[in-house]
């Protein structure tokens, strides 16, 4: 009974905490909305700074994990298998495995159900961080089949792989509209410009 609490609210904390992911990639997108150019360059510069703060405290705790050998690298694929720190470590590039091997993983995973849910999933190819992705309508599937699976494979492949810079997919004979996701690699893409950490604004 109480592995079963556990184990309900760390889904829970999962769906919220890629909400929130959402949400700060949709912040960070807007920033340059910001009209005055020192407003935008402050806030861009503090979102670096953490981010930098972040990604050298994340790699050291992976050198001391990784320091105790066999288990340390057990340990780091727990991790890495992990939705939570998955998404972090993908975000800091520290993630134990590659973008295309947790996008294929993912595809593997997610298409006993898009086949169930009345389509075929097919991965075109990679393009740089770009994924493209071909889903087959079967002639029996309703009308709204195509945006729900669309939705589907969507969520599955951004919580597999955030640091995707764009998720094509194609073979839907209907536009269903644009992804709500953001993905991470946006993220230091929108900063880009911002002083590194140790630099003057």
């Amino acid at each position: 009974m109480k592995k079963k609490f556990f184990s309900a609210k760390f889904m829970a904390d999962d769906k919220g905490f890629q909400a929130k992911i959402q949400r700060l990639g949709e912040l960070v997108r807007d920033l340059d909305n910001i009209a005055d150019p020192e407003s935008r360059a402050s806030a861009k510069t503090l979102i670096q700074l953490l981010l930098d703060l972040h990604s050298v405290g994340l790699e050291r705790v992976m050198e001391i994990v990784a320091a105790s050998g066999d288990a340390g690298q057990h340990a780091i694929d727990d991790l890495g298998r992990d939705p939570l720190v998955s998404s972090l470590l993908a975000l800091y590039g520290l993630h134990p495995l590659d973008m295309e091997t947790r996008v294929v993983q993912a595809i593997e995973k997610i298409q006993p159900r898009v086949r169930k849910g009345g389509g075929e999933l097919e991965l075109l190819g990679f393009e740089s961080d770009l994924v493209r992705l071909h889903i087959q309508v079967t002639g029996h599937a309703c009308g709204s089949t195509g945006k729900t699976l669309k939705s589907m494979v969507e969520e599955a492949l951004y919580e597999a792989a955030p640091d995707m810079d764009a998720l094509l997919i194609e073979g839907l004979e209907e536009d269903s509209g644009a992804s709500g996701f953001v993905p991470l690699g946006k993220l230091g893409g929108v900063i880009a410009g911002a002083p590194a950490l140790g630099e003057t604004v």
